[in-house]
């Protein structure tokens, strides 16, 4: 069995797998809908596909460094990926064009037999052509998960294999007719039907014409005998049943295996794209460092919005922090100063990373998570079914009931809806309980009488709490200039809405 374990090291990537309830929240709030269109190039499955696994995390450091490796093969090769690419596609058109098909549950066995024949016939030559790729680059790839796909590809797809399976195809034509034995079962009917090899033909043409023949008992059918006509044909179906199975299952096996190796490579296909994106805006970009997921991490510089940065078509400015075994981090300072995006390129930062992928920045790393989840500002409801402030804590509420150990929520600008008094002791509340759930929190907030009983740690009695905050400050110059950059603080009483004020009504 042929296996492309590209996406992983010991299994295939789950397809029909569900994604969390709250995907597409995730995909709003950080912004991705710019990176799945960048990575797909204008191609519809390349979006599918990387959309998928993108927000399909790997928890296991050895899972993400597999990947990366595959994906560095990929970034150093995009000639050989874009050529293996090409292989499956290949097949599908043929497929679509001549109208290769078989369906093993409904179709008589003469049927099946013919398809899966037609099917592997078309599939001899990309099979060739995949073993001469892999013998052609099997020194020039680095990863295991390469390595072990073109080793796999050169044993089981050798001359001697593609010979017998070639002449194994012409045989099922069956160009002098088909040879079947069968016996006398239970009141003379037929039993044990089976499909027999073709006698040797032995001698030349000449001995062949002019020697003794056997005796023949035969019979011939009237070309308007319908119903002699089904009969046979059931009688041939019979002794072609096993065969036709046979041949459905392994022309189901190659179909599978191209598109499993479409489905895989797209995604890498996909990465390929956003380097080269992001190659023209001179825009950084690394391989993280995953972490233990048991042990707290987030460390980095340069750390960038690379959403943002696709879309403004330039290089934006970047972060670094150092922030080892610290929860909650709490982000305040000026409006229009760089938090939002921050917070953004926290969470874009982490999914790629446990997607193995290369991430935009100078240097990172973080230890995986359990689930990423955001709680951004909204606009108010339109339908007005419900308040701001109702709203913002019916989905705190589906956050919650999903949330696990380990997780990473990122907060914008939460419970911002009410008063500061309100807002504050919800928003302490909400932090206090996630935080005994062992929850790694990003908050966002202009909310300073949460953030100053935090930062002294008057916060709800627990005994499970090792808290440990870190406070960051979007810098503002003393003109008043946004640097967008954020830079470890204290909390601000002031989210500088005077300066908007003298931006719009001062003369």
């Amino acid at each position: 069995m042929m296996k492309v374990f590209f996406l992983y090291p010991d299994r295939d990537f789950d397809m029909t797998a569900e994604l969390s309830p709250l995907w597409e929240t995730l995909v709003q709030d950080l912004g991705l809908e710019t990176l799945f269109s960048t990575m797909a190039g204008g191609d519809k499955f390349v979006y599918q596909v990387v959309q998928r696994v993108i927000l399909t995390r790997l928890e296991d450091p050895s899972e993400i460094l597999y990947r990366q490796e595959i994906l560095k093969d990929c970034l150093n090769h995009p000639e050989l990926i874009h050529e293996l690419y090409r292989i499956p596609l290949e097949f599908l058109d043929r497929k679509r064009k001549q109208w290769l098909w078989f369906s093993p549950r409904h179709s008589s066995p003469s049927l099946i037999l013919s398809g899966a024949r037609q099917l592997l016939e078309s599939s001899l030559d990309l099979l060739h052509t995949l073993r001469t790729v892999a013998e052609k680059n099997s020194e020039h790839v680095l990863s295991k998960g390469f390595r072990r796909f073109f080793s796999m590809i050169q044993q089981e797809l050798d001359d001697t294999y593609l010979s017998l399976v070639e002449t194994h195809v012409k045989s099922l034509r069956f160009p002098g007719g088909v040879l079947l034995s069968a016996q006398l079962g239970k009141g003379n009917e037929g039993t044990g039907y089976l499909l027999r090899k073709p006698n040797p033909q032995t001698g030349s043409w000449i001995t062949r014409i002019f020697s003794e023949k056997s005796p023949v008992y035969s019979f011939s059918l009237h070309p308007r005998d319908e119903s002699g006509a089904r009969i046979l044909s059931e009688l041939r179906d019979r002794g072609l049943a096993r065969v036709a199975n046979s041949v459905a299952q392994a022309a189901e096996h190659i179909e599978q295996f191209f598109h499993r190796l479409r489905w895989e490579l797209s995604f890498y296909i996909g990465c390929i794209n956003l380097e080269e994106q992001l190659k023209q805006l001179r825009a950084p970009f690394v391989f993280p460092k995953p972490y233990p997921l048991h042990e707290p991490t987030l460390s980095f510089s340069g750390l960038y919005d690379i959403c943002l940065a696709l879309s403004m078509g330039k290089r934006i400015v970047g972060n670094q922090l150092h922030a080892k075994n610290r929860n909650p981090l709490v982000i305040m300072g000026p409006n229009k100063g760089g938090k939002t995006t921050f917070l953004r390129s926290l969470g874009q930062a982490q999914l790629l990373m446990q997607a193995g992928m290369f991430v935009p920045a100078e240097t990172f790393s973080a230890n995986p998570v359990s689930g990423i989840f955001t709680h951004f500002l909204r606009e108010e409801d339109k339908s007005m079914e419900r308040g701001k402030f109702e709203e913002e804590l019916q989905r705190m509420s589906q956050i919650v009931d999903r949330v696990k150990p380990n997780s990473l929520v990122l907060m914008n600008e939460s419970f911002s809806a009410t008063n500061e008094r309100e807002g504050s002791e919800v928003a302490l509340q909400v932090v206090t309980a996630l935080l005994e759930s062992n929850v790694k929190v990003a908050y966002v907030t202009h909310l300073y009488e949460f953030a100053h009983r935090v930062m002294e740690k008057r916060i709800p009695a627990s005994s499970y709490i090792s808290l440990n905050p870190l406070f960051l400050v979007a810098e503002r110059l003393s003109d008043g200039t946004r640097t967008y950059r954020i830079l470890e603080g204290t909390p601000l009483k002031t989210s500088y809405g005077e300066d908007l004020y003298h931006r719009v009504f001062a003369l």
